[in-house]
């Protein structure tokens, strides 16, 4: 039976609600109260469950599922949202591009307010830098294609799932014999971040909601050092309201029962070895090395750069870029332990008062998968 959000046109229930009432919003209220007792009764009491990815972190908000849950399992955002987890350098870097004559810069829309040490792209490009919101990279492509004249970059951040569409790109672009196109990558490896959190221990969690696509793309097995080498369960889901509750009653199952498994509950997508194509794809152009995250340090082999045989395409040696330095965060800014799953985003002073997803200090609030940004538009009054 469907969980889905109530639509406009639906006036039936079979359960008492008031204009204010949080079931009001769900098709099968029932069933969703029936599925938050079991699991507030099945969690033991503090446990914390992270959901590493800002679709999820997007509908839990948007659900109110945290406030469902109160009593029950605690649901914390890890570094699911690749424009919050991009360095701050990398920010420069791309402002320093946006300054060079005769360059196009493409990117999608969400990293144009990521907030710099001198500003962001927004800015950048009402002082009259050339910089356009792309809805595929292969739109950046065709720019090139149409301007010979100019230079087009495209900045592309983004997981596991992004890689393969921007490499396509890149493919096309070769085949097309254009000398005028390159990338800024700033691909990430989820699995490598999850990692990072677990080994250095700063974080005291009990389980792991794991991305659906990102899943679909490595696979179900790419996860299996979570329950092997921490003993940790984990459940790979999808992102309608259903999906997510059976996964938190699945993490609450597994506690109850002290097993450490890795679930995958996205069978429909998500297959145990993944997209086979997608993966031979990066192991054609890219290699993984370190990289930095936001809030996070350097991660070893948690990025994703261009081959050296591919290193024409490379923004940063075709611009000779410097390596990105280091930049502290904006005073008061959180983001770094937001996206550790350490503090929340009402812990941090300048939420909702000196920061605003128009106007973020930090990057949790730029995107709409950023942690803040789902607790501004959610969240915030509950």
């Amino acid at each position: 039976m469907s969980l889905k959000k109530k639509s406009n046109t639906s006036t039936s229930t079979s359960v008492s609600t008031t204009a204010s009432s949080p079931w009001e919003k769900y098709e099968n209220p029932e069933i969703a109260q029936k599925l938050i007792h079991y699991i507030k009764e099945k969690t033991a009491p503090g446990m914390k469950f992270m959901e590493v990815c800002g679709t999820h972190t997007t509908n839990i908000s948007r659900y109110g599922l945290r406030r469902l849950l109160n009593e029950g399992p605690e649901l914390v955002s890890g570094p699911g949202c690749p424009v919050c987890v991009t360095d701050p350098g990398d920010v420069e870097n791309f402002l320093t591009l946006a300054r060079q004559k005769n360059v196009v810069l493409t990117t999608f829309g969400d990293l144009l307010k990521i907030p710099g040490e001198s500003g962001s792209l927004s800015t950048a490009r009402a002082c009259g830098a050339d910089i356009r919101v792309v809805y595929s990279p292969s739109d950046a492509v065709q720019i090139a294609a149409e301007n010979p004249g100019r230079e087009t970059v495209f900045l592309g951040a983004g997981f596991e799932t992004t890689t393969p569409a921007v490499l396509l790109a890149l493919k096309e672009a070769i085949r097309l014999g254009l000398n005028n196109f390159s990338l800024y990558l700033l691909h990430k490896i989820t699995t490598r971040a999850v990692h990072h959190l677990l080994e250095t221990g700063g974080t005291s969690l009990n389980g792991f909601l794991l991305p659906g696509h990102v899943s679909a793309v490595t696979g179900r097995h790419a996860w299996d050092y979570i329950s092997e080498l921490f003993g940790l369960p984990a459940v790979v889901t999808g992102f309608a309201l259903n999906d997510i509750l059976w996964g938190i009653r699945c993490l609450s199952d597994l506690n109850s029962r002290n097993e450490a498994a890795v679930i995958n509950g996205y069978q429909r997508v998500v297959k145990e070895t993944g997209n086979t194509r997608a993966q031979e794809l990066i192991k054609m152009y890219l290699e993984k090395k370190t990289s930095a995250w936001r809030g996070m340090g350097e991660i070893p082999a948690s990025g994703l750069f261009l081959k050296e045989e591919y290193a024409f395409y490379d923004a940063r040696h075709r611009f000779s870029l410097p390596p990105p330095g280091k930049i502290s965060e904006p005073e008061g800014c959180l983001c770094g332990e937001i996206l550790k799953g350490n503090r929340r985003p009402f812990d941090c002073k300048l939420f909702a008062k000196t920061c605003f997803p128009e106007e973020p200090a930090g990057p949790c609030m730029v995107s709409s998968e950023g942690a803040c940004a789902a607790y501004y538009y959610y969240e915030k009054e509950a």
